[in-house]
């Protein structure tokens, strides 16, 4: 029978077990490993519930969803960072690789990876010189854009008729403008009011830019000719609403010629180099906006008397030029001459031609006058009543009603037609004979007795009329 082995070390060796037992007195039991995070959890949020760290940004990234990954680290550590959407999309700046940040927030563990991170409520940068290098950085990568090409910036207006400004409507800035544009030359202005430090500040600003821009010509309100973007002096902090990008690309795309005047001779933001032109203060500012009054109304005076003077010179050469040109032209009795003789010549003839034209018509007339003496008219008239009169006469002579009471007699049939034959005689049964002082019914024998005298007659076919003859000349 075999005998198993055991090793007498097993025994009092615990690691050198194979199958987990409880130990005499021992009150631990095993745990889960989702126990243990879950512990570890625990302990950690509650001992860290609210921390501030500071360090270096590195592996900034914002994922679709909007939540911002990164990580804090310095020169010994490097510790996970994790800031939702809510909170980043309310970030005063764009993190960025390097940038130094002071992260507020609590720690925690990630389960799923056996790792703590940093959940973050805030993020801010630390200190001016952490500041001044995310500027240098933003100021880098929108300048690689082209937003602050010298060939982007337009011509301020000599005379704008509207002005915009951009400014705080409570501050000093917005009186210090308005007086000195008075000051210098009355223009009508249109105040944005506007946040210029603060949460929402660039929005507010970029908002204001893309506002007047959109502005139409002729519409309602009067599109301004000049736009000036305006803030009083301030820490590099207090003017970080004027380093925004969202800042920087409204201004670079504003149609309108902008100035800005952000803070004091000393201090630059991007804005400054967005816009067209950068006034070292508002008060600058306005005054290029516009020229002084009097001194605009001295230049025109000076060049209106320029203008009349050279108007007067060119008058007075081209008088001299007329005269020099006047002495070679001929006297002008010497370019009439030919001219009178001319007329002259062409009266003369006009004069005959007319006399000669009257004696031709004076002797027309006289023939033709002679042609409507009264004693030819007389002899004309005789010979045409003559020639009447024996048309009369044979006329008379080719009557038939004459024949009739010659004894002769006209034959109709019962409808009036003539019968001219004795067959048509023969058919027509019935007959009229028409003498000189009436008509006689007469029957062809074996047809019905004639109709009396007063019986009424059929009606007659009307004949178709005689065909038109043309009246023929009387003389």
């Amino acid at each position: 029978m075999a005998v198993p082995f055991s090793d007498p070390a097993s025994e009092t060796d615990p690691a050198a077990r194979l199958l987990a037992e409880a130990a005499p007195g021992d009150n631990v039991p095993p745990l889960s490993v989702s126990q243990l995070s879950a512990a570890i959890k625990r302990t950690v949020e509650d001992g860290f519930a609210r921390v501030r760290v500071r360090g270096e940004l590195s592996g900034a990234k914002r994922a679709a969803s909007g939540h911002f990954y990164a990580a804090l680290k310095d020169d010994n550590a490097l510790i996970d960072m994790v800031m939702w959407k809510g909170q980043a999309a309310r970030l005063a700046f764009r993190p960025e690789d390097g940038i130094e940040v002071i992260a507020t927030g609590k720690l925690t563990t990630y389960p799923g990876r056996s790792k703590y991170q940093l959940v973050v409520d805030t993020l801010e940068v630390a200190g001016e010189g952490a500041l001044m290098l995310l500027f240098e950085k933003l100021k880098a990568r929108l300048g690689a854009e082209g937003l602050f090409d010298r060939e982007r910036k337009q011509a301020l207006p000599v005379l704008p008729r509207v002005i915009g400004v951009i400014t705080s409507p409570t501050g000093a800035v917005i009186r210090d403008i308005l007086h000195r544009l008075a000051d210098r030359c009355p223009t009508q202005v249109i105040v944005w009011p506007v946040l210029v430090q603060g949460d929402g500040a660039a929005a507010q600003v970029a908002n204001a830019v893309r506002g007047f821009d959109a502005i139409a010509p002729g519409g309602p309100v009067q599109r301004p000719d000049l736009v000036i973007i305006a803030r009083g002096g301030g820490s590099i902090e207090d003017l970080w609403a004027f380093n925004e990008e969202v800042v920087v690309r409204a201004i670079a795309e504003c149609r309108i010629p902008t100035i800005s005047a952000v803070g004091h001779e000393t201090d630059v933001t991007l804005a400054d180099h967005a816009a067209d032109v950068r006034a070292p203060t508002p008060t600058a500012a306005a005054e290029m906006a516009v020229p002084v009054r009097a001194e605009l109304q001295v230049q025109l005076a000076t060049w209106r008397g320029r203008m009349i003077g050279a108007a007067n010179r060119h008058q007075a050469l081209a008088g001299e030029r007329l005269i020099a040109l006047a002495r070679h032209l001929p006297r002008r009795e010497a370019l009439y001459a030919p001219q009178r003789q001319r007329l002259d010549d062409s009266g003369d003839r006009l004069d005959r031609s007319q006399r000669q034209r009257l004696v031709v018509v004076s002797e027309r007339l006289a023939t033709r006058g002679a042609a409507l003496r009264p004693s030819l008219l007389a002899r004309r008239w005789d010979r045409d009543r003559a020639r009447l009169e024996g048309l009369g006469r044979l006329l008379d002579s080719l009557d038939p009603r004459a024949l009739l009471s010659r004894g002769y007699a006209m034959v109709r049939d019962a409808r009036g037609a003539i019968v001219t034959t004795a067959a048509r005689a023969q058919d027509a049964g019935h007959l009229r004979l028409q003498f000189a002082d009436g008509e006689v019914p007469v029957a062809i024998a074996g047809s019905d007795p004639p109709l009396a005298p007063d019986a009424p007659r059929p009606a007659r076919k009307p004949s178709a009329p005689p065909p038109k003859r043309g009246q023929g000349e009387l003389f």
